[in-house]
């Protein structure tokens, strides 16, 4: 698939329509998404509709944006009025949102053409795509593994070359782990750069929207389009939205010219050693070499309380979910049980064949820890161990520039091989969670591959509103290497 800059010099010079270049995503969807099963709805009609009135806008003369006529996949947890979002939930099935999201919104403003919503984790709680209770997403390296999650579908979607980019939502790394597993760029931006509104809540005070796609240049210019501030979004940033491709370079040495001093990346101390899979390992300290190697200073950095971030996030994200999720009850929206005899019963019902195994297990402990009697001792301190791991960010980044770890302990591993065992599942967030947990934006970027031929991720970490630092360290190591050029052979 094409980078949107190619794209777009083919719509300007007319040697492409957008028609023709939406018919061929649909065609490459209708191909291949029966084996890796990326979109729950497939939104022909209104991806054709789109493109033709970017046809028209062209044949009139008029100028269109960068993202005009560029297929693109939403995670089907973002609202689409007229147009199904169910969160892969069975509670959900029959929602048709009456309003647009405003990410949405934006991109079709700008042109965007939409080709679908993708399948993820339900209400996005989950590392494998594997909770949906629609169908499972394969990771388009190889069929047999998961994609990762909760944005697994927009991940293999990108990959699978279904779609150009894709939106998906990051709570505790669901769209880096999934970015990384399936060997593309995913971003994860500052909390409150994008707005939130019309995205379906899990936990509010983590939760954020962000690109997947090919290249770093690709989600700079995605992020363009969807970043800035939403006054329906109590919690979006009023700042000035930079250009994030302005500074892109093949490498960091102009950054040391411009800033008088090399930049300095910082590796996690904590986030190597045990547990960490050799081969992850190995592709991550030769991607750290490599940016030594392009002109930045390297420092060992400690973040002394980086591991306390999973136990601290299970009971921050539950809690809050529990509190989201007590809206579907059967009454305003969505699935109802008609067999009740009573309101409790319909209640009780509606949730128990509503929600899968994951999302009750979820609810009932965020019920649990605030309850009387155990808030105090569980999530008051889970916040209390939020805010110490916040200041070990600000000391790091007092330090330096960007920081840099593995993404995942692991690489994609079997489809089923952790469905059974929560805990295991729940630690391959271990990298990625105090991102969300301080509110920092950060980017997986291809590094490497595994002896079987999966892809890993590096993960680069930038301070509050760094995006565009972040992306130059990705782009210049991006451009340095080949990883990002290689495309999955679906069998």
């Amino acid at each position: 698939m094409p980078s949107i800059r190619d794209l777009h010099e083919q719509l300007v010079k007319k040697e492409r329509s957008a028609v023709e270049i939406t018919q061929a995503a649909l065609d490459r969807i209708a191909a291949v998404d029966g084996k890796v099963q990326s979109f729950l709805c497939v939104t022909a009609d209104k991806a054709l509709e789109q493109a033709r009135a970017v046809d028209a806008k062209i044949a009139a003369g008029e100028n269109i944006g960068i993202l005009a006529g560029i297929p693109i996949g939403i995670k089907d947890n973002m609202c689409t009025q007229g147009i199904p979002t169910t969160c892969a939930s069975r509670i959900l099935e029959n929602f048709i949102p009456p309003y647009e999201s405003t990410v949405t919104q934006k991109l079709f403003a700008a042109g965007a053409v939409m080709v679908g919503k993708t399948n993820l984790d339900e209400f996005a709680m989950g590392g494998s795509t594997e909770t949906s209770a629609y169908k499972q997403t394969a990771n388009p390296w190889d069929l047999s593994r998961v994609p990762g999650g909760s944005s697994g579908g927009s991940a293999a979607a990108v990959a699978a070359g279904e779609c150009v980019v894709s939106l998906g939502s990051d709570t505790g790394g669901s769209i880096r782990q999934p970015a990384s597993f399936c060997g593309v760029v995913g971003i994860k931006p500052t909390y409150g750069l994008v707005s939130r509104y019309g995205l379906v809540a899990f936990a509010s005070s983590l939760d954020q929207i962000g690109p997947f796609s090919r290249s770093v240049e690709d989600a700079a210019i995605l992020l363009n389009g969807i970043a800035g501030y939403d006054a329906k979004d109590s919690t979006s940033l009023k700042v000035e939205i930079p250009d994030y491709t302005a500074n892109l370079q093949p490498d960091l040495k102009s950054y040391g010219k411009s800033h008088g001093k090399k930049i300095r990346i910082g590796i996690i101390r904590e986030t190597f050693g045990e547990g960490l899979d050799s081969q992850v390992e190995q592709a991550v300290n030769k991607a750290i070499e490599q940016l030594k190697d392009l002109g930045a200073e390297i420092v060992e950095i400690s973040c002394p309380r980086f591991r306390y971030g999973l136990p601290s996030y299970y009971i921050i994200a539950p809690s809050e979910a529990s509190a989201n999720l007590a809206r579907y009850d059967g009454v305003k929206y969505g699935v109802r049980a008609e067999d009740a005899d009573n309101l409790l019963s319909m209640y009780n019902r509606t949730r128990a064949n509503g929600f899968g195994a994951e999302v009750k297990r979820r609810i009932m402990i965020g019920t649990y820890a605030l309850s009387a009697g155990y808030y105090d001792a569980y999530y008051l301190k889970a916040q209390k161990v939020r805010t110490l791991i916040k200041q070990d960010f600000e000391n790091a980044f007092a330090q330096v520039d960007v920081l840099v770890s593995p993404v995942a302990p692991t690489t994609a591993f079997k489809a089923g091989e952790k469905t059974t065992d929560p805990l295991s599942m729940y630690l391959i967030d271990l990298m990625t969670i105090p991102v969300n947990l301080a509110g920092l934006p950060g980017i997986s970027v291809p590094c490497g591959f595994d002896d079987a031929g999966m892809p890993i991720g590096l993960q680069l970490i930038g301070n509050v509103l760094q995006e565009e630092k972040l992306f130059q360290v990705a782009y210049a190591y991006e451009q340095s290497t080949d990883w990002h050029l290689r495309e999955p052979k679906i069998g």
